[in-house]
């Protein structure tokens, strides 16, 4: 799974067409200059990417550590389902599917017509092959949860039947991220070449940057692009810059500080996806300094969030509420905002016997735009409690590899800020493999199996209601703020994605005005 990108309700029954579900799969933009505009077919759109030279990936059931190789993974390859503009997720290679009453046994009708790149039809025994092989990765059963190899068969040539341990009327909205599938039977060896299904077929790639043409047999309508040329750069500042020099024609997940240099330019759009970066600061409650829940509601409450969002996203997203998943439609708002309170932050720390002659470590990584920054800002601001916070910026491959799920106190981030419960799933229930908090909460636990197991809406809000009041109360998680998705585009480019996280990879909407 690409862990930092992710990371993403789907009701017991969906039968949309797909045409029209990819077409409001993910909204798109347009400027005003093309808001009448009739898209046109053809030409090449040379897309920039983050991501490092040394961790490419070419298996799209591997972790992909760069949005290089996400963004062409996932316009090469289908998941089965996908985030959606209408609902929260719509379908993708599965046209359709539905469950048992029991909410355990779920049917996916696969695309009519749906080929790999070579030609070969899809079958439902590739699907159930693709979902073994990442049913057995490491973060396998976090990508499928509640679901054994034993629990995915084929039944007949169109139709993957998945079966849970336990009642999850959420399941067609975890397979969004990387159900992507690959013919069966495919050897690790010819991962990286192996066809896929999806808008466009890879062409070329070296080093990380790729090249992509248009698939005009993909199930999913007509592709506009001809091409799509995949660029990697290992800064934003450095993106940005070739998509002012020309080199480009849209720097993907660019960051707010780019969004601010472009503002004046009119040659220059901004595509802004609200909801889209979450990026909370973890505190440990398994064990360590911050194990007591006083200590963390201490820190919680030391925070000056609107400060957080105005200087590290330079206004570009929103205050957060120790809630992942804003951008989810069944979101608590009713829940009251968490203030800065210093006075109540000292007396908390105080009765909770913490320690603040001791400096203590705050680890961060400069994966992302404004990461480090808020890390630093973070430190500041709870000094005026009394907590000492040394900043330490690690190199990414360590920071993943030593810290990230063992740390006491480090930021996180997640791409996928749509969907609470896909979140708590992830990491929040107490046996998920990215448990980030070694959170374990026997009422939270509860809480999210009714969740999953609840059928009726009414009944369904008022559970997930009270899975955010006791996340809110009591996780590891500070979530300050959450940051815009930011692209910028040259004036030509039509139909960029609008939705958050993974819905920015889908292009095959996107098209060239000139």
């Amino acid at each position: 799974m690409n862990r930092r990108q992710v990371l993403l309700a789907g009701g017991a029954t969906v039968t949309t067409a797909l045409l029209a579900a990819c077409s409001g799969t993910g909204g798109t933009s347009t400027d005003s200059a093309g808001a009448d505009s009739k898209p046109r077919k053809g030409g090449t759109l040379r897309v920039g990417a983050l991501g490092r030279a040394g961790a490419i990936t070419r298996d799209p059931h591997g972790t992909q550590a760069n949005e290089s190789d996400y963004l062409v993974i996932s316009l090469v390859h289908d998941t089965l389902t996908a985030p959606g503009a209408k609902d929260n997720t719509a379908p993708r290679l599965a046209t359709g599917w539905k469950a048992s009453d029991d909410l355990k046994t779920w049917r996916f009708t696969l695309a009519e017509g749906a080929t790999f790149h070579d030609g070969t039809p899809v079958t439902a025994e590739d699907v159930v092959w693709s979902l073994r092989r990442l049913r057995a990765t490491p973060s396998g059963p976090s990508r499928l949860p509640g679901i054994k190899a034993a629990g995915i068969k084929a039944e007949g040539d169109r139709t993957v039947v998945l079966v849970s341990d336990y009642a999850n009327a959420e399941l067609p909205l975890l397979l969004r991220l990387t159900t992507f599938v690959l013919p069966k039977g495919t050897k690790d060896k010819d991962i990286a070449k192996a066809p896929g299904t999806g808008p466009f077929k890879l062409d070329w790639f070296r080093s990380g940057n790729a090249r992509l043409v248009r698939n005009d047999d993909w199930h999913g309508g007509e592709v506009l692009l001809d091409a799509v040329e995949v660029k990697i750069f290992e800064s934003p500042q450095a993106m940005s810059n070739a998509l002012l020099a020309g080199q480009i024609d849209v720097a993907s997940n660019v960051g707010a500080v780019a969004a601010r240099t472009a503002e004046k330019r009119e040659d220059i759009q901004i595509v802004r996806r609200p909801d889209d970066m979450a990026m909370p600061i973890v505190m440990r409650t398994e064990s360590g300094p911050f194990a007591d829940p006083k200590v963390r509601e201490a820190l919680k409450l030391a925070v000056d969030r609107e400060a957080m969002v105005e200087q590290v996203l330079s206004g570009y997203g929103k205050v957060g509420n120790d809630i992942l998943g804003t951008g989810d439609p069944a979101y608590a708002k009713d829940i009251p905002q968490r203030e800065r309170d210093l006075a109540r932050a000292r007396k908390l720390l105080k009765e909770a016997g913490f320690d603040t002659s001791t400096t203590y470590k705050l680890l961060t990584t400069e994966d992302i735009s404004g990461l480090a920054e808020s890390a630093t800002l973070f430190a500041t601001q709870v000094r005026e409690a009394g907590v000492r916070i040394e900043v330490v910026k690690q190199e990414s491959a360590t920071f993943w590899d030593k810290t990230w799920l063992k740390g006491d106190l480090y930021t996180t981030y997640w791409g996928t800020n749509d969907s609470v419960v896909f979140l708590a799933s992830k990491t929040m229930v107490s046996d998920s493999a990215q448990n980030e908090a070694a959170w374990d909460n026997a009422e939270f636990d509860a809480a999210y199996r009714k969740v999953t197991a609840t059928k009726d809406a009414a009944a369904r809000a008022e559970a997930l209601g009270d899975l955010q009041r006791i996340e809110h109360d009591a996780s590891g998680y500070l979530l300050w703020g959450v940051a815009d998705g930011i692209d910028l585009a040259a004036a030509p480019v039509r139909g960029l994605p609008t939705l958050p996280g993974y819905g920015r990879v889908q292009l095959e909407r996107a098209w060239l005005a000139r």
